[in-house]
């Protein structure tokens, strides 16, 4: 018997409990992740839905789970049957009793029984919840048991008029990380910045990019990490100008910078972690120029942080202090209002400074409420992650040519500022110049 559940599965049942409470009536239905196949008798890894797990800690497939609201709420999770011949090939399964204990469901029977059970629920229920349009499958299977209950209108069964997107509700809920979800948090930032630590000392010219990549992943499964929350972006020399860059397969140039964007999941959580520095060692005059920019920029943006303050708030900051460098480097002309009017510095910085981070590297919730920047809050984890990227052009000067820079760290709101879960990984120049190739 294995228990895959890493979180109290009380604090689960108190999402599941939020969740009713902001219904207030009617049936969510919350459905995880199906299994993929990558080629013949292959699967792909399996990886559960995150709206699903969110609310279960339930990590097998095959599962559904349907919330009922209303004055006495309840939960029924639907999932697979024990089964010991595919026990035998496939591992362990909960079964519905024993999953109903270990995860302190209200109810729960075989995935088997979806169908007929889901008819039932749904009838004289006021309205429906769930996440139109995500899945075109259960899109249809969903108007099925819509239309089986309202083929017993004549009996003088109802079928819910409304149909309400479930994801609203529980994307305002994931956006406040708890203490459980914050400790998972750190840990995998904390193995994230062990893996670009010692992708920093491995890093010599004439190592390939996908032997870094190696070490990045070795890292990551030996301190218990899942997954890598992305693939990771392991990118020399112009390559670092390519923002998505995945190919990971050309050799370390002496002289170039190294760009690493790479960070581990650990128990469906994410970290997302950027650090660039010379191949070689020593940064070159120019590339320090541009890193120290970069670095600033960030830090400027992290001051920012703070409960009360814009979600915009910290790209401002970040491109303000990127475009006066810009300007004092000779990349820009005009003033910094000018540029910024004229967005002539998007050629060398196209990205926005941050993102929500939690179950998803690019996590739920909004970043606008009608039309204006939301304002942070305790509890929310945003990225910070300002960049330069110089490709060769005619009115840049040579000097610059593909140097590419991104800095990136997690940053946790607090009470009175923010918490970076990822300051354990190097960044000054003098930390990175003492640590590359030294493995």
């Amino acid at each position: 018997m294995t228990d895959d559940i890493r979180t109290d599965p009380s604090v689960f049942a108190a999402r599941r409990a939020e969740l009713a409470r902001r219904m207030k009536q009617g049936v969510a239905i919350i459905p995880t992740a199906p299994e993929r196949m990558r080629n013949r008798d292959s699967d792909y890894l399996y990886r559960y839905d995150s709206y699903f797990y969110y609310l279960t800690g339930f990590p097998e497939p095959e599962g559904v789970l349907l919330i009922v609201a209303g004055d006495k709420p309840r939960s029924i999770l639907f999932c697979r049957d024990k089964n010991a011949e595919r026990e035998l090939w496939e591992g362990f399964r909960w079964g519905p009793e024993a999953a109903r204990e270990r995860f302190q469901i209200d109810e729960a029977a075989s995935i088997n029984a979806l169908d007929t059970q889901a008819v039932k629920l749904l009838a004289d229920q006021p309205s429906i919840h769930y996440a139109p349009g995500a899945d075109a499958g259960w899109d249809a299977r969903i108007m099925g048991w819509l239309n089986a209950v309202r083929a017993q209108s004549r009996a003088g069964v109802v079928a819910p008029a409304e149909i309400h997107d479930v994801r609203i509700a529980l994307d305002e809920m994931r956006l406040h990380k708890d203490a459980s979800e914050a400790a998972t948090m750190r840990r995998a930032a904390d193995i994230s910045a062990r893996a670009h630590i010692r992708a920093m000392q491995a890093t010599r010219p004439g190592s390939m990019e996908y032997q870094i990549e190696a070490e990045l992943l070795y890292e990551f499964r030996r301190h218990g990490a899942q997954f890598p929350a992305y693939w990771p972006i392991v990118a020399g020399g112009a390559n670092a100008c390519i923002l998505h860059y995945r190919e990971n397969d050309k050799k370390l140039a002496a002289g170039d910078l190294l760009l690493i964007d790479a960070g581990c999941e650990l128990d469906g959580y994410a970290s997302d972690i950027t650090r660039t520095f010379p191949v070689s060692g020593k940064f070159s005059a120019e590339q320090r120029d541009i890193y120290e920019l970069v670095l600033a920029s960030q830090y400027a943006a992290i001051d920012t942080i703070k409960p009360g303050a814009s979600w915009d708030a910290p790209h401002q900051a970040a491109l303000k202090t990127l475009v006066q460098g810009f300007i004092d480097l000779g990349l820009c002309q005009g003033s910094v209002d000018k540029v910024i009017e004229t967005e002539d510095y998007r050629r060398f910085y196209m990205h926005r400074t941050g993102h929500w981070l939690g179950l998803d590297v690019h996590d739920a919730g909004e970043y606008k409420i009608h039309g204006e920047w939301r304002a942070l809050e305790p509890g929310m984890m945003l990225t910070v992650e300002p960049g330069c990227y110089i490709r060769p052009a005619d009115n840049v000067p040579e000097r610059f040519w593909n140097i590419g820079v991104r800095i990136e760290d997690d940053a946790l709101v607090t009470a009175d500022g923010c918490e970076i879960i990822t300051h354990a990984t190097p960044k000054s120049v003098q930390d990175i110049e003492a640590l590359v190739g030294q493995g």
